[in-house]
């Protein structure tokens, strides 16, 4: 689903960045003095967008209203669905944690994220840790950011990451597999004087 998403919004973001430019550019060039071509819908610069023939064509209409209003509110309808679904955190309330019996028992997932953002901040040259698990119930995924050390090696931090804490967060959920995208950033620190 959040690759849907990813895909819905960028196809949408460009619609409407194309249509702003289509529309926007050569309204602002002829503002600015550029010459229309023959058939572009502005004559000069102090032309409007819609005559006053034109905004009153359909208004003794009776369907005319209720079709502006019907098609307004869909739009307004399907931009408060995008918000919602950009907005809406994807994090993962609860994790089902196979016992054996073929009960199950779920597992918050706040408490999973607690412990492995405690295991990830104790490895070696990490200094701030935080994780999020999105995904499903069955199927959890994390999301890990790191702050490291700046004397530390990404790629033996990830290491130890990936052998250490991933390892004992999926073992102790008894999960298949437990698919972590990992985020590292250096802290920042002051710059050292040499003499």
């Amino acid at each position: 689903m959040t690759a849907v998403l990813r895909i819905v919004n960028r196809v949408l973001i460009g619609i409407i960045g194309l249509l702003l430019v289509a529309v926007g550019g050569p309204v602002l060039a002829v503002g600015l003095g550029a010459r229309p071509p023959s058939w572009w819908i502005h004559g000069g610069p102090h032309d409007v967008l819609l005559s006053d023939a034109q905004r009153s064509r359909w208004r003794d209409a009776g369907w005319w209203w209720p079709a502006v209003i019907a098609g307004l509110a869909v739009l307004v309808l399907l931009g408060l669905w995008w918000l919602t679904a950009v907005l809406r955190r994807r994090r993962l309330a609860e994790v089902v944690v196979d016992t054996g019996d073929g009960a199950g028992a779920l597992l918050r997932g706040r408490a999973l994220e607690t412990v492995l953002v405690g295991d990830a901040a104790r490895l070696d040259g990490v200094a701030h840790a935080q994780a999020t698990l999105t995904g499903r119930r069955t199927a959890p995924q994390a999301r890990v950011w790191l702050q490291l050390e700046p004397d530390v090696d990404p790629g033996t931090a990830l290491h130890h990451l990936a052998t250490g804490s991933l390892t004992r967060a999926r073992d102790s959920a008894r999960l298949p597999a437990l698919p972590a995208e990992v985020f590292l950033r250096a802290v920042k620190h002051r710059a050292e004087r040499v003499t």
